[in-house]
């Protein structure tokens, strides 16, 4: 099926490739599409619904048909479009969506009982009896439904997300998009142009007609070789632009290796760009759109500028005997380039009563195509004519409906479709595409001079918003031919007309819609699944809303459309998640001491995204009790070193500060003095706690903000958007600087003496008293302390830049230990805590309020604050709120569990008389027995009654003795001392 002297591929070079196991070959250039179609294979898949027999029907990324797998076992990937897929040598393709064989499909007996089959079959089939859908229904739904399948194996391919910034972004790299690349490239701004093809040049290396007197495809390497040489011009082949997104942002996929043989090892499949513009052009051209005729899905019923691509730039005949069938005069275009390449064209059949043609085969006009025979591949087409039923032997139609502009990227933005009656079509909305400048066949102009002129055009509009001077640019000689049609959306007929290919939707499903009162486009879409296919409807969606409008009375206009969503085509999770693959997806963060904790021995355990140490054991200690108890008197005697480098930490300046934080806090910072701390808690807008933490002022309008672990992000984010969504008039900036601060807590009695032994200038309990903070210097290093303590003890923590932490913290351990204390972990650091009734997200657990904690007394009532309103809602105060508590044995030390379930002694351990439940437990050494905190009903006025503690999981039956939450040092004077 090779033309001779037709094509833009290399004969040259012949590249071998198998089709479901059978071997082929084709030429470098070639896609698997038109090597088949160049092999005379026409059968390439079985369609979702009915299985019936199905080939190729267009040239690029809207096809419907030819889906097929690439690859095997762990490197399968389903529902590539061979119109798209490259070949390369040993390229392994399989069909899809058949059983045994593409030849023979056992499922194809669903075609048979088709008229029992129709839209919305589903739904009014599988209800009844209910008891069938978990066992019968639904089993056998899932074995039948869906395309290609995954291997099930992972995926070992290798994906990356990448980042681009440009000032102007063209998108389409046909005559449009290529002139505006140019004019700014000229211009001197900085241009990416992506196209989705492998080869630039669009429609262009797909047409016979000429630019400037010379073979357009010449112009074209003409242009491309100038935008290859300019520093300020990326081009990017093999890239769909998948989608548009607020502030100049688009989301495109790079197929990057799957057209090689051998891929370097470190390349990957596919990359994710996310690039962000000032400003884009949109020169995405149109899609051509078939005529829902009867039968008119059959292999080697084809879009005619398909076949005339196929033609021009594969050099390979669709068929040896084509029959033409249009409503618009680019149809005649397919048939001459046909007819002079010595295809015979066994008729052009024009729905226009007036169409004029000359050439050398038959023309019928105001004829139409009202059926086609042939299973496997197309046999007959039968046609209407004024005198009567013309039969007509034929293996190749190629149908053309007219065009739609590709505007899907511009309703990303926001942009509703406009009907224009001229081209009866829809057209993007200029008004509502802030920074998106349509141009070409996109906005509606289809001749290659008013393309050309458009892209330069709109390139200008482009750079005037960008402050540039535009150049003068002079177009290239080009055809300005008027694109002229007479619509024609079916063709009545009682056999089955299809409008959407993938996804087996015919006219009269669409018909079907209109009389079950589905008549909205959007019921009409869910009834059918028109447009719901892997082409999400590129071929079908303005052909069904005609379909629709006349079904309902309505103009296609008034009908409206769906909406278009992105990505534009289909796109692996594997390339937008490629950052979450493998450690991406659980990312392992370290502290700068943590190969220092390993050399000591300690077990690592995940914090939020962070690996801690647990404890430090020693010789001779068996358990990590022992371990945990002498840390923890360590701490209470002598010092102990613990990194909380974890803990956020948000730099939070400018000059409305001050009121942000008062703002985002229940207690007061604005009075706060440069060089104190202070401890704050947040509320969320429904008034429950999200954090508590503290706040540092480092200066007048320079503040840093500490929060737990396990809430950092979500602070940073409730930060993010007060400052964007409640208060953009605020003068402040944040930025989360966790990752730049080492911090290391130094608690204990001998606290000071520890650090004054490496302070360039010492402190005391006058200059640097409790809740102070400020600026040192350690060995030469500046640093931050602040006096501030989780422990209860006298206790400082010393924040330096990351790259110093390692060798801060082997400092802060050598002089521990010279002084009888040393490293301490979280298990420690958790007993510390509950000894001192001090909270964690175990007891900040998103249902408790400021009144459950005890810390209503922080909420100021001479400000507002978030959250400030909804925490005084009735029942969020009263005895009927569990509220904090702490928790100790009633007489001999008992097992007591966190999560256990309280209940008053004696009652039956149910749910309706449970009162409470316990947030956190730890055996305390410096008590000698355990303790606990807990949310208990009416919890501090029945501090000394004696509850039953229930686990239920674990065997467990405790009595308690509630108490005060503090159990050690209450009145504080250890860490102030």
């Amino acid at each position: 099926m090779r033309i001779d002297c037709k094509g833009l591929i290399d004969r040259g070079v012949t590249v071998p490739f198998a089709f479901d196991g059978q071997r082929y070959h084709g030429f470098a250039g070639d896609t698997l599409a038109s090597a088949l179609l160049a092999n005379g294979v026409r059968l390439m898949g079985r369609s979702f619904k009915y299985h019936r027999p199905r080939g190729v029907l267009t040239a690029g990324s809207e096809e419907p048909n030819a889906l097929v797998t690439i690859g095997q076992g762990a490197g399968a990937t389903p529902n590539l479009r061979a119109t798209t897929q490259e070949i390369y040598e040993g390229l392994e393709a399989l069909s899809q969506n058949r059983w045994p064989s593409l030849d023979f499909d056992v499922m194809a007996g669903n075609d048979l009982f088709s008229r029992f089959l129709s839209a919305g079959f589903y739904y009014k089939t599988f209800m009844w009896p209910r008891s069938f859908w978990q066992r019968v229904y639904e089993p056998i739904i899932r074995r039948s439904a869906g395309l290609g399948a995954l291997s099930g194996e992972p995926d070992t391919a290798r994906y990356e997300q990448a980042y681009a910034f440009c000032d102007l972004l063209v998108i389409g790299a046909g005559p449009t998009g290529l002139m505006a690349a140019l004019t700014a490239a000229r211009a001197g701004a900085d241009v990416i142009l992506a196209d989705e093809d492998s080869r630039m040049g669009g429609r262009l290396l797909a047409e016979t007609e000429p630019l400037d007197g010379e073979a357009a495809h010449i112009w074209v390497a003409r242009v491309l070789d100038e935008l290859a040489a300019m520093d300020n011009v990326r081009l990017m082949p093999r890239t769909t632009v998948t989608g548009g997104y607020d502030g100049g942002t688009y989301g495109a996929l790079e197929r990057v290796t799957t057209h090689l043989a051998n891929p370097a090892p470190e390349a990957p499949l596919e990359a994710f760009w996310r690039i962000t513009a000032k400003q884009a052009v949109l020169a995405t051209g149109a899609l051509e759109r078939p005529v829902a005729f009867p039968m008119n899905d059959r292999p080697g019923v084809m879009m005619a500028g398909a076949v005339r691509a196929y033609l021009n730039r594969w050099g390979v005949a669709a068929g040896q005997k084509v029959a033409v069938f249009g409503n618009n005069d680019d149809a005649h275009r397919t048939a001459h380039d046909l007819y002079d390449a010595g295809v015979e064209v066994v008729a052009l059949i024009d729905s226009r009563a007036d169409a004029t043609v000359t050439g050398g085969f038959p023309l019928f006009t105001g004829a139409q195509v009202i059926n086609t025979r042939g299973r496997k591949s197309l046999g007959e087409v039968h046609v209407q004519t004024a005198s009567g039923v013309e039969v007509i032997e034929a293996d190749c139609l190629a149908m053309s409906g007219g065009w739609n502009p590709t505007l899907h990227l511009s309703c990303h933005l926001g942009g509703r479709p406009l009907w224009n009656d001229n081209l009866h079509a829809f057209v993007p909305d200029p008004k509502n595409c802030a920074g998106l400048h349509v141009a070409g066949a996109a906005g509606g102009v289809f001749s290659t001079k008013g393309a050309l002129k458009s892209g330069v055009f709109r390139a200008k509009q482009a750079l005037k918003a960008l402050g540039i001077k535009a150049p003068s640019m002079p177009l290239p000689v080009a055809e300005d031919v008027e694109y002229a049609i007479t619509p024609l959306w079916q063709v009545k007929g009682r056999k089955r007309a299809w409008l959407d290919f993938a996804n087996d939707v015919t006219v009269k499903d669409v018909e079907l819609s209109a009389r079950e009162n589905l008549a909205s486009v959007e019921h009409m879409k869910r009834f059918t699944t028109q447009g719901m296919a892997p082409d999400q409807g590129k071929n079908s969606n303005v052909g069904a809303l005609a379909v629709l409008a006349a079904a309902t009375g309505r103009s296609i206009a008034a009908t409206g459309t769906t909406t278009f969503r992105p990505p534009y085509v289909p796109v692996p999770i594997a390339a937008t998640g490629s950052a979450g693959a493998g450690k991406g997806f659980a990312p392992e963060r370290f502290l700068t001491s943590h190969d220092r904790s390993l050399e000591l021995g300690a077990p690592m355990i995940e914090a939020g995204l962070w690996y801690r140490p647990s404890w430090f054991p020693r010789k001779g200690e068996r358990t990590w009790r022992q371990a945990c108890d002498r840390e923890v008197a360590m701490v209470r005697n002598a010092v102990g070193v613990c990194d909380v480098s974890t803990l956020g930490k948000i730099d939070v300046q400018g000059p409305d500060t001050a009121g942000f934080l008062d703002f985002i806090y229940t207690n007061r910072m604005s009075s706060l003095k440069v060089g104190r701390v202070r401890y704050g808690l947040m509320l969320r807008e429904d008034g429950m706690v999200m954090d508590d933490g503290t706040c540092a002022r480092l200066g007048g309008r320079h503040f840093v903000v500490t929060t737990t672990t396990a809430a950092a992000a979500q602070v940073m984010r409730h930060m993010e958007f007060v400052l964007q969504g409640l208060r953009p008039d605020w003068d402040v900036r944040i930025g989360s600087v966790t990752d730049q601060w080492a911090q290391f807590a130094v608690a204990g009695p001998k606290s000071r003496d520890l650090l004054n032994g490496l302070l360039e200038a010492p402190i005391d309990n006058d200059s640097f008293p409790f809740m102070a903070c400020g600026g040192v210097r350690i060995c030469g290093v500046d640093a931050r302390l602040f006096r501030i303590s989780y422990s209860g003890e006298h206790a400082y923590e010393i924040a330096v830049p990351a790259r110093f932490g390692a060798a801060l913290f082997d400092l802060l351990l050598e002089r521990a230990q010279a002084l009888g204390g040393g490293a301490y972990g979280i298990e420690a650091l958790n007993v510390l805590r509950i000894e001192k009734g001090f909270l964690t997200h175990a007891e900040i657990h998103g249902r408790a309020t400021a009144f459950d904690l005890g810390m209503e007394r922080m909420i100021s009532p001479d400000k507002d604050c978030i959250g400030k309103v909804m925490a005084d809602r009735p029942g969020l105060r009263g005895p009927l709120r569990e509220q904090l508590v702490g928790l100790k044995p009633a007489g001999a030390a008992k097992l007591m569990t966190a999560g256990a379930h309280l209940f008053m002694q004696g009652a039956d351990a149910v749910s309706d008389n449970d009162q409470g439940f316990v947030t956190s437990v730890a055996f305390s050494p410096t008590l000698g027995h355990p303790v606990a905190l807990a949310m208990l009903q009416n919890g501090p006025a029945r501090h000394g009654e004696v509850i039953d503690l229930v686990d239920y999981l674990r065997g467990v039956r405790t009595a308690c003795v509630v108490c005060a939450p503090v159990f050690y040092d209450p009145d504080g004077g250890r860490c102030r001392g």
